[in-house]
């Protein structure tokens, strides 16, 4: 990286560029909104995403932390060298949602949604390149006990 005191979001843009043009083997794994296993991220969305002020619709691609590993053994075969992928589950999942799964609260809004695509990523690409959650929606996670 050659620059110094960027905004967060440009500073792993410039990395996964210094990254592409370094000559190495490279794969790049963009997570959804990591959860799972007693990590207090799910409890904390709702306050977080209230502090943004975003629209309890508004929804977000998840990956639970055992699809973290899912992927990472996948990339390790090789079947993602070259690849920038989004690593997300089956089903974006409202901020009320996940809020009704916490037990915290959210203001309904009968208000539309300004952009329903923010806090969304297609997971479409690493699907064609062998990958399959074994945790598919937070659904899930909640019936087997995995938050």
């Amino acid at each position: 990286m050659t620059e110094r005191n960027i905004p967060y979001p440009a500073s792993k843009i410039l990395a996964e560029t210094d990254l592409k043009a370094s000559g190495l083997n490279w794969s790049i794994l963009r997570f959804g909104f990591v959860y799972g296993d007693k990590d207090g991220h799910l409890e904390s969305a709702p306050g977080l995403m209230a502090n943004w002020k975003w629209h309890p619709a508004q929804t977000l691609s998840l990956i639970h932390h055992r699809d973290i590993a899912t992927a990472v053994k996948l990339a390790l075969t090789g079947a993602i060298d070259g690849h920038t992928v989004n690593v997300v589950d089956e089903a974006p999942t409202s901020i009320y949602e996940i809020a009704q799964i916490v037990g915290a609260p959210y203001e309904p809004s009968a208000e539309p949604l300004n952009d329903p695509w923010t806090g969304r990523a297609d997971g479409t690409l690493l699907r064609t390149l062998g990958f399959t959650p074994t945790v598919p929606t937070l659904y899930q996670a909640q019936r087997d006990g995995l938050l």
